[in-house]
């Protein structure tokens, strides 16, 4: 067997000890050089550590696994951990992705390494098509993971004053994290509420919102310009707000077709 790096990123500690341990019997050349909580820590540590596989679990919050292996691209070999076998795609037996089902079954976690074994085998010779295979393969999932999506949240309700104001989410520009509090910025005005951002995110419609910070999220109908800055960041600028707002390296790739 060959040697290779790997990251495993799962919302649940028991979970990431259970796959490291499978992964030492099956792969024992296999180094686990760090371990996520979730998506935008597993996009952290995979551009300090470039591990050669990243194991991401499909449901965590804020960041999930779909949007951290589009951050990820086509630099490492994804597999998919999902405790729902309708994610599963056919595609991805024999795409540039795989996946494991939860609880995890060692055959199939014998094939999918042999797998991932070969595909890094032959990564050199086959980096591009792997690049376009994956573009299909997540998309795929991600449009399975909008079917089965809980109903998406449409209204904010935040105490403006001595005021209890029920803000659309169309009209929110922005969210942003603020320690406890999350402040909720809007054409009309600002407001904070309990609730983080990460929780938010899960409830919000991932077509229109999207995190671009660690602490800020955005509405992508919002956005009236994007302003490169260095070492791969950007500013945003907004309809109907004068401040603009940072994005991160990590979450830069959602506006290279913008």
């Amino acid at each position: 067997m060959m040697n290779a790096t790997a990251l495993i990123a799962d919302d649940e500690p028991l979970l990431r000890g259970h796959l490291a341990a499978h992964l030492r019997r099956q792969w024992p050349q296999l180094q686990v050089v760090a371990e996520a909580r979730n998506g935008r820590e597993a996009v952290e540590l995979f551009e300090q550590l470039r591990p050669d596989v990243v194991f991401l679990d499909v449901h965590m919050p804020g960041c999930n696994g779909v949007d951290a292996a589009r951050a990820i691209g086509p630099l490492a070999q994804i597999v998919f951990v999902t405790a729902y076998e309708q994610y599963a795609v056919q595609a991805f037996e024999h795409g540039a992705i795989d996946y494991l089902v939860k609880p995890l079954d060692e055959a199939r976690l014998a094939a999918t390494v042999a797998r991932v074994q070969q595909r890094l085998a032959e990564r050199a010779a086959a980096q591009h098509g792997d690049e376009a295979q994956l573009d299909a393969a997540l998309q795929q999932l991600a449009q399975r993971l909008h079917r089965h999506a809980a109903p998406r949240l449409q209204w904010i309700r935040a105490s403006v004053g001595a005021n209890v104001k029920l803000i659309p989410v169309d009209q929110v520009a922005y969210l942003r994290s603020d320690e406890k509090y999350t402040l909720v910025a809007w054409s009309g005005g600002e407001a904070l509420i309990r609730k983080p951002i990460r929780e938010l995110l899960d409830e919000l419609d991932p077509e229109q919102f999207v995190q671009v910070h660690r602490s800020v999220i955005v509405n992508l109908r919002m956005v009236t310009q994007v302003t490169r800055g260095p070492n791969e960041t950007a500013e945003l600028q907004l309809r109907e707000r004068s401040e603009t707002l940072p994005v991160s390296r990590s979450y830069l790739h959602r506006f290279r077709q913008m």
